[in-house]
């Protein structure tokens, strides 16, 4: 089976490439390297022993996509391209919605022209808003806090209307939670441009002495130690959930949705203390302002994915801290 993978080179698309490959699929990647790096391919190909076709594409550019449907039948698309920080998406909300939204419909609107009915699409537990309760299960009420969140919610709909008027689409929407940690080999791991947005990669840049200290937004929410609780995976478990997911999504028609998460909440604190502990590093932290956006308690309730899709989170923390810190000391973020 051959697979499209949108945003292929970044950090959640590479280890799923991986995984994908190990499985005996037929990888074919693009991106437009806005926030990842091209030997992302060649670390990916190192790792597996076995090659993937790369196209350097934007997906706000519909004609420069066409020639990957020319040149390719696929089974189903991986969808991963897109902008993801919650707070640049508070600031800058028409990029974020011009290219979120607008980069989906171009491929949808390739998808439907070639024939590739089948997609699983990187979803974000932004969706739920600010939870009453947690866990969170996929039948709770969904609203958005940020932009980002919206794009994520509107792609949501705009996929699943395609089920509507025809029933040869498949839709699975995966709804992450947060994804931390990085491959064993310490190839591939999360590495963004700039100072980062999201709390494991601030955290390597402080351990390798690329920053001072850590900024910790809020320490007044309603949760054990007032810093922000989330749902932290390991970036493997996540990847190999859209492998069970590709069996799904080109077996069914409809839609499915499903949370990928471990249903352990974790603070901002119990991150850096765990940290701390797997690494025998101090973090130095300083208390900030609460960022635009964020809400204060967040874990998924896993079970359905667990039930239909035969998966589960399999890494604690301690390899999340392990894996991170191991990427971080051999790349020098």
């Amino acid at each position: 089976m051959k697979i499209l993978v949108t945003g292929g080179t970044g950090y959640i698309g590479s280890h799923t490439c991986v995984e994908l490959l190990q499985k005996g699929y037929e990888v074919v990647v693009f991106d437009n390297l806005y926030n990842s790096k091209m030997d992302v391919v060649d670390k990916i190909q190192s790792i597996t022993g076995k090659s993937i076709q790369f196209y350097k594409a934007d997906m706000r550019d519909k004609e420069s996509m066409r020639p990957i449907f020319e040149e390719n039948t696929f089974d189903a698309v991986i969808h991963f391209a897109g902008l993801k920080a919650v707070g640049e998406s508070v600031e800058k909300p028409l990029l974020y919605y011009k290219n979120n939204i607008g980069g989906t419909l171009n491929l949808c609107e390739l998808m439907n022209e070639y024939n590739c009915k089948k997609i699983i699409f990187s979803s974000s537990a932004t969706v739920y808003g600010a939870p009453k309760t947690v866990p969170i299960t996929e039948d709770f009420p969904l609203s958005t806090t940020n932009p980002y969140g919206s794009t994520k919610l509107m792609q949501e709909g705009i996929l699943s209307d395609l089920c509507v008027p025809d029933e040869d689409w498949s839709v699975i929407l995966l709804r992450y939670f947060n994804p931390i940690g990085a491959h064993e080999s310490g190839l591939l791991g999360e590495s963004p441009n700039g100072i980062p947005n999201n709390l494991m990669p601030y955290i390597m840049q402080v351990a390798v002495g690329k920053l001072p200290e850590l900024g910790v937004f809020g320490d007044d929410y309603d949760t054990p130690d007032g810093t922000g609780v989330r749902d932290y995976i390991h970036v493997v478990d996540l990847a190999k959930g859209h492998v069970n997911a590709v069996e799904k999504v080109t077996n069914t028609n409809g839609v499915n949705i499903y949370n990928l998460g471990t249903g352990n909440g974790y603070s901002v604190l119990d991150i850096v203390r765990a940290f701390e502990k797997a690494n025998d590093i101090t973090i130095p932290y300083s208390i900030k302002p609460r960022r635009a956006g964020d809400i204060a308690m967040c874990y998924a309730d896993p079970k359905k994915a667990k039930e239909e899709l035969g998966w589960e989170a399999q890494y604690d923390l301690k390899k999340m801290c392990e894996d991170s810190w191991r990427f971080a000391r051999m790349n020098q973020q």
